[in-house]
């Protein structure tokens, strides 16, 4: 992804233009195939299964994920997708970094160890996260309108988590009802829930 100069870590040359990227990895990846990069509207975004993801290969952003999709061009119910990734600590560190949630019970060792769960857990709100990633794997542009969560346990420093989005019910004006669920590699349920989207085409 290009980015304004002032912000870039990586900058390249092709045809006499300078291209700026958020990171080695960006420029790498526009070095692979320059021209296609010049030449696509959005050149940058995934491709999976026949569809267009408004995903981007950004920086150290880790996670794999899947898609069960019948018709990319027309989403109806059963549709799903999923997101994993682990869960490290320098993810926490730097959710309370960008959140100012500095709960000890994420950060301390010796002040999470008198708590009911004996040492650090992760904030729930990071978690809950995976669902927003999980929604950037359908084709389109998912935008939130509303989601209902019900945490079931807690979620250790280090533990991969996969979170699943199904479409349950297709709404008037590209409106979606899903459920939204997050399983830790013991597939165990440690998030649950319901959430309302709004998925508009790709911009131009």
């Amino acid at each position: 992804m290009e980015i304004p100069p002032e912000s870039a870590e990586a900058t390249t040359e092709y045809e006499g233009e300078s291209f700026h990227f958020c990171s080695n990895d960006c420029q790498a990846l526009f070095d692979s195939a320059p021209e296609k990069y010049v030449e696509t509207p959005h050149p940058h975004l995934v491709e999976a299964s026949g569809a267009i993801l408004p995903r981007l290969p950004y920086g150290r952003a880790k996670g794999e994920f899947d898609i069960e999709i019948e018709d990319p061009t027309s989403l109806q119910e059963g549709d799903s997708v999923r997101f994993s990734k682990e869960i490290t600590d320098d993810d926490v560190r730097k959710f309370a970094e960008a959140t100012s949630d500095t709960n000890a019970l994420h950060l301390n060792d010796e002040f999470a160890e008198k708590t009911r769960f004996g040492h650090r857990i992760v904030h729930g709100t990071l978690v809950s996260g995976l669902i927003s990633a999980a929604l950037a794997c359908f084709p389109g542009l998912t935008i939130y309108i509303s989601q209902n969560l019900e945490f079931r346990r807690p979620v250790d420093i280090g533990e991969s988590l996969t979170a699943q989005c199904k479409i349950v019910d297709d709404l008037e004006g590209d409106r979606y009802r899903l459920t939204t669920r997050i399983e830790n590699d013991a597939d165990e349920i440690v998030l649950d829930g319901t959430a309302t989207v709004l998925i508009d085409p790709l911009p131009e």
